[in-house]
């Protein structure tokens, strides 16, 4: 059994690597696509960020794949079967991830894990295996998620186009709602992030110091501390900003005054290099964000076969993730990230629509919002979903002709393809393992 632990366990980290190549890198594609980011700094920031998501949240969506897409109750009498059945689902997810990575579609891991738990079991014990109540909950989870991430990246972006970008003193205008843009970045993941994160806090002023506080007035004190802090720091950088490009007017040679220019910002708008940094912040909550959600995909099949090992039976009610399947697969997704993460980064941040810092911030905020929440809820949606609505959102709000629909078509092809393909490999595979194995 050590042996055949082992084996699953490099199956989970061989998901987690694609994943990592496809999901994470659509996720960290509009900051490189608008250049608030270069590659390496991308693919160091998620890196950090996805591996702190996935060990501190990345329970929840990881025991709802374990437990509730195949009914369990059903396997109890055979456990051997379903722990065959997960291996196959391993296997199927990977290979068809990293043929999507291989052709630069950003692809569901969402999709083809359900897909595969729904092939395997389907072949295994029937469609009465299969947990239909949350499949369905799931499907409305998906088709939801781009339109409700879309409208969420459609109404911040208008809003900032209103009241900034097209206001004839852009500088101003900014100045005024910088606080306003701080407190809705850092309000956003705060509300959803940080009572988890001071939770530890808050039960140590209670139990050791003996003062009763509500569960949320610390993470509020932080959020608040942290959006004058940001607001802050915005002011002087924007001041900076402008006595750059003050003194780029000064009568000083040409080659000084481009020399000078070159090393301070390659984003020449001054209000977008503000929102470059903007989108810096919106990046690392994306990669938090999926990071949360979506290493479910590549260590649910571990985690219910860890738990049978160690119990003997199929997991029904519910199981604990053990820290270092969480490890293993933040690890995996970081990995596959650096090495096979380029091709998806350009599709969704070059070749939908051309993003600027301030579209790619609203973007990644209205992505970072809906996966967050479902993450909260135990819903394993889709990042690519959610941020290829995103940008189609905000593409929509500057004009309808500049969405290259040609990759959207070929995007959609492939959501599409995800969950039939991925059960049809997982129920092949099955079929074989079965008939060597038993």
């Amino acid at each position: 059994m050590l042996i055949t632990l082992l084996f699953v366990a490099l199956l989970a980290f061989y998901v987690a690597w694609n994943l990592g190549a496809n999901d994470v890198a659509n996720a960290m594609g509009t900051s490189v696509g608008s250049k608030a980011v270069t590659l390496k700094q991308a693919i160091i920031i998620a890196g950090v960020l996805e591996f702190t998501g996935a060990v501190l949240f990345g329970h929840e969506v990881t025991e709802t794949l374990a437990t509730k897409i195949a009914n369990p109750a059903l396997f109890a009498a055979t456990p051997q079967i379903f722990v065959v059945g997960m291996v196959t689902v391993l296997i199927s997810c990977g290979v068809w991830l990293q043929i999507a990575t291989s052709r630069g579609l950003p692809v569901s891991s969402s999709h083809a894990v359900v897909g595969a738990i729904a092939g395997f079991s389907w072949v295994a014990l029937g469609a009465g295996a299969i947990d239909w109540s949350s499949i369905g909950l799931i499907t409305i989870g998906w088709i939801l998620t781009p339109l409700i991430s879309g409208a969420i990246a459609a109404l911040f972006y208008s809003q900032i186009k209103h009241w900034i970008l097209d206001q004839p003193n852009q500088i101003v205008q900014l100045q005024e709602w910088i606080p306003w843009l701080s407190t809705l970045l850092l309000g956003v993941f705060g509300v959803i992030v940080l009572p988890s994160l001071t939770e530890p806090l808050t039960n140590f002023v209670i139990e050791q110091v003996g003062f009763t506080i509500p569960g949320y007035d610390i993470p509020l004190l932080t959020g608040a501390v942290a959006a004058v802090g940001l607001t802050i720091i915005s002011w002087r950088q924007l001041k900076q900003t402008e006595e750059v490009f003050l003194t780029s007017q000064s009568p000083v040679p040409s080659s000084q005054r481009c020399t000078e220019l070159v090393e301070v910002s390659p984003i020449p708008n001054r209000v977008e290099k503000l929102f470059a940094r903007f989108q810096l912040l919106s990046a690392c909550f994306v990669a938090f964000a999926h990071g949360s959600n979506d290493v479910g995909n590549a260590i649910a099949p571990l985690a219910a076969i860890v738990y049978i090992n160690r119990t003997g039976s199929v997991p029904i009610d519910g199981i604990t993730i053990p820290l270092w399947i969480l490890i293993l697969g933040g690890a995996g997704i970081v990995g596959g990230l650096a090495v096979w993460g380029k091709k998806v980064i350009a599709t969704i941040g070059e070749n939908i629509i051309a993003l600027q810092p301030s579209s790619g911030f609203c973007a990644e905020l209205a992505t970072a919002t809906t996966i967050l929440i479902a993450s909260r809820l135990g819903l394993p949606v889709s990042t690519s979903h959610a941020l290829v609505g995103a940008v189609v959102g905000i593409g929509l709000v500057q004009n309808l002709k500049s969405i290259k629909f040609q990759t959207l078509k070929g995007i959609a092809a492939a959501w599409i393809i995800t969950i039939p393909v991925s059960a049809g490999l997982s129920a092949a595979i099955f079929s074989i393992a079965r008939i060597l194995l038993f």
